[in-house]
């Protein structure tokens, strides 16, 4: 078996070493779409408050985290299961309903831990061409074949920036046959105002075959501690629990993320950084001819030539983004939406490399 690799954002501390930097101070990462603004406030507190209580082994069922997305999600508390971030969440769905006798749909440029879960299954990837940088979902459903077991859509989709709306959405669940689930990887959908969030909850709600997928890595801030969601109806739950190690998810990450949930204000926040960093990259982009997928997400494709190089420059000018040949797209970087100082920085950075200005 032959594998791809799963290329990661270069730690600031790396390039620092790798360059020679005296310090990494003065980089710049906006490289892995975190928060910019830094993890919930809220969760902070509760992290310092939970420090001296480290010997102990986590509660394995999560029973009050779930208890509180429960809540706050409308939903039942076995309709949730907690995870090492939301990437464990699609390892387990490779575990539970892939092997090599089964496909799975995907988009071409669709998160790429999809395929490579689904490789490492042994299954078969039916790789679906996205229209505009988009989910084509009619072209995903006339790819379902018999075998088909799961097929995964991203909403927002990383790395494009782009979504599906609730129509599209709600017409491709009313036609996906009855053998299928659908993998609904939703990382990004709180940074969306909440009036163009998708309500895919209801279908779990309807008890529909559907697994969304949730993670506090991105609005919440909480990356480093490596803690995501499923919501799905409770058979589905309950056998990718077959499938869960106990203790997978650690306690300071489980009483972040209660105390994160509550922290209205910090999203509300991140929600308005996000849109006004996305204005001024397509303000700024426009000025300098930089042609740019629109993005919904706290990230951007940017099309720069020589993607690869052109990252490459960008770390000497202590700079960190993306290259984007891993997902055949070599002709683009993929941007984070940071603070207006690092946006500003990174743009500058971006015109010296591409017009040596």
């Amino acid at each position: 078996m032959n594998l791809g690799r799963y290329e990661t954002g270069k730690p600031i501390e790396e390039v620092a070493r790798e360059l020679g930097f005296e310090s990494a101070d003065d980089i710049i990462k906006l490289a892995s779409n975190e928060n910019a603004l830094g993890p919930s406030p809220l969760a902070v507190r509760a992290m310092k408050h939970a420090a001296g209580e480290m010997h102990r082994y986590p509660d394995s069922s999560a029973f009050y985290l779930r208890g509180a997305l429960a809540k706050k999600l409308k939903v039942e508390p076995d309709q949730i299961m907690i995870a090492n971030g939301s990437n464990e969440i699609i390892e387990f769905i490779g575990h539970v309903f892939l092997d090599s006798k089964s496909e799975a749909v995907i988009a071409d440029r669709a998160f790429a831990i999809f395929r490579l879960i689904v490789e490492m299954f042994e299954a078969r990837p039916v790789i679906v061409p996205m229209r505009d940088f988009t989910h084509d979902l009619k072209a995903m459903l006339a790819a379902i074949t018999p075998r088909t077991k799961v097929v995964f859509i991203a909403n927002p989709n990383n790395p494009t920036g782009t979504m599906v709306k609730s129509e599209e959405i709600n017409e491709f669940m009313n036609k996906v046959p009855p053998h299928v689930i659908v993998a609904m990887d939703e990382a990004y959908i709180e940074l969306l105002p909440p009036a163009i969030q998708p309500d895919t909850l209801r279908y779990v709600r309807e008890g529909r075959k559907i697994i969304i997928l949730r993670t506090f890595s991105k609005t919440y801030g909480l990356a480093g501690l490596r803690i995501g969601y499923a919501v799905a109806p409770a058979e589905g739950i309950e056998l990718m629990a077959g499938v869960r190690q106990p203790f997978n998810v650690n306690d300071m990450a489980l009483k972040a993320a209660v105390a994160a949930i509550k922290d209205d204000a910090f999203v509300a926040k991140t929600q308005k950084m996000v849109r006004k960093g996305l204005r001024f990259f397509e303000m700024n982009l426009k000025k300098l001819n930089i042609e740019y997928v629109p993005s919904v997400a706290n990230f951007m494709l940017l099309k720069v030539g020589n993607g690869r190089k052109v990252f490459q420059e960008l770390q000497k000018e202590q700079v960190i983004v993306r290259p984007m040949d891993g997902y055949n797209l070599p002709e683009y970087i993929r941007v984070t939406v940071g603070r207006r100082s690092e946006n500003t920085r990174c743009l500058n950075a971006l015109r010296r490399v591409l017009f040596k200005t």
